[in-house]
């Protein structure tokens, strides 16, 4: 069984940094993808980045682009979220996500990860 752990969230101002990260632990870690979801306060759970282990392909909300870099290291079982020029709507729960059991085709969808973290809460004031 894999467990997934996010670090990294806090308060921070609008226009500052935050590195989000989740690490991987349990069994041999060789997941077909990673992604990172956020659930806003009353909102659903939704996409921010993906990323694809072997080929290191990724995937952004527009919301994000240019902004969120996803980024893993296979060495440390980790994978990555650096927010720059954070805005007061980028406050949420954030997830980490894990898909170990087949080849993902809808990377933006919750339905393709099997494996999920507690969440870490990141709050933007502005």
């Amino acid at each position: 069984q894999v467990q997934l752990v996010e670090s990294g969230g806090g308060l921070v101002q609008a226009g500052h940094t935050l590195k989000l990260s989740c690490t991987a632990s349990g069994r041999f870690f060789n997941p077909y993808a990673m992604a990172w979801f956020r659930q806003p306060p009353g909102k659903e759970r939704e996409f921010v980045a993906a990323l694809r282990w072997h080929s290191k392909i990724t995937y952004y909300v527009d919301s994000v682009q240019g902004r969120f870099t996803i980024s893993r290291d296979s060495a440390k079982d980790a994978v990555y979220l650096q927010m720059d020029t954070l805005k007061p709507e980028d406050t949420a729960v954030y997830y980490c996500a894990a898909d170990i059991s087949r080849y993902p085709y809808e990377m933006e969808s919750t339905n393709e990860y099997d494996h999920w973290g507690q969440g870490t809460q990141v709050t933007v004031s502005s």
